[in-house]
């Protein structure tokens, strides 16, 4: 796939802080990338060197082969970054309006977006009047305003209920079906479980790991839980193997395929052993993002 947005040893310090260090990360066209990291890590930071709202200290990032600054940078970009800025005596629309017209954007498209991001009945209130989501929703408008080819945002669902986070996602996803790159930042690992193809992760300013949900969530095992205890263990173990077994003191490990459970089973009840529970379990991203930030204390 054709690499749409690239950073090189991107670094950026103020003063004697060191906010964003030597990150090297790519996002593919036509992907949803999950910028994942606690508050904190630099992934801001990182986002406003994008766009060219930050100079970095050293390093080089492009999009579509532009650098920030080259004319054209910009062009098919849509982004919300930190909180969405407006005219508080304004309303929505008007907003929006503003914006369509500075952007060259046909004034139709402003009703085009205030649909998609579901403010058509709040667009005629004063902005100021606007609730923490209602201007989240606002931004996300703005930023659909030039129908971008890339969307950089920055906590999307920040200050949005349960259902609101629930349209953010189908919005995403249907960006994505679309044919739109979508770069997202978040520190709600649920959220970037769901939606996103590929991640990277920032702790204390530096890329840890960039690569996809599956791969970096890892294997899974099926877990049993059999009484008697110690005839289970046995019986997996002549099973599967010593080394594909493990015991907790609760439960057993074993790591096979999803489809060996049916053999799983069948061989413990011939056994003569009740099982309680046998299911396959996947690691969450949030138990191997914790793993690599060490707790994302830093």
């Amino acid at each position: 796939m054709d690499v749409l947005v690239e950073t090189r040893g991107l670094t950026k310090r103020y003063g004697e802080t060191l906010a964003v260090d030597d990150v090297g990360m790519s996002v593919r066209a036509g992907e949803v990338y999950g910028f994942l990291g606690p508050n904190g890590a630099g992934k801001t930071t990182t986002l406003r060197m994008m766009l060219g709202l930050v100079r970095p200290t050293s390093g080089a990032v492009e999009i579509a082969g532009r650098a920030p600054g080259q004319p054209g940078h910009l062009d098919g970009v849509g982004s919300l970054v930190e909180g969405p800025a407006f005219y508080p005596y304004l309303s929505g629309r008007r907003n929006l309006q503003v914006l369509a017209r500075h952007a060259g954007v046909a004034a139709g498209r402003v009703d085009t977006v205030l649909e998609l991001v579901d403010m058509t009945d709040r667009a005629g209130r004063r902005f100021a009047t606007y609730s923490l989501g209602m201007k989240q929703r606002l931004g996300l408008a703005a930023a659909l305003l030039k129908e971008p080819r890339l969307l950089i945002l920055d906590e999307p669902t920040n200050g949005l209920d349960p259902a609101g986070m629930a349209d953010m996602r189908r919005l995403i996803r249907r960006f994505s079906a679309e044919g739109v790159t979508v770069l997202l930042s978040s520190h709600l690992l649920g959220e970037v479980q769901q939606i996103c193809d590929r991640v990277g992760v920032l702790s204390g300013g530096r890329l840890l790991v960039e690569t996809s949900v599956s791969r970096l969530r890892g294997v899974g095992a099926l877990e049993v839980q059999a009484d008697p205890a110690q005839a289970a263990l046995d019986v997996a173990r002549d099973l599967v193997g010593d080394r594909s077994v493990t015991y907790d003191g609760t439960r057993l490990r074993l790591d096979v395929r999803p489809g060996d459970a049916a053999r799983v089973n069948a061989a413990l009840v011939t056994a003569g052993i009740a099982v309680r529970e046998l299911h396959w379990r996947e690691p969450e991203l949030e138990d191997v993002f914790l793993e690599l930030t060490g707790g994302g204390a830093k």
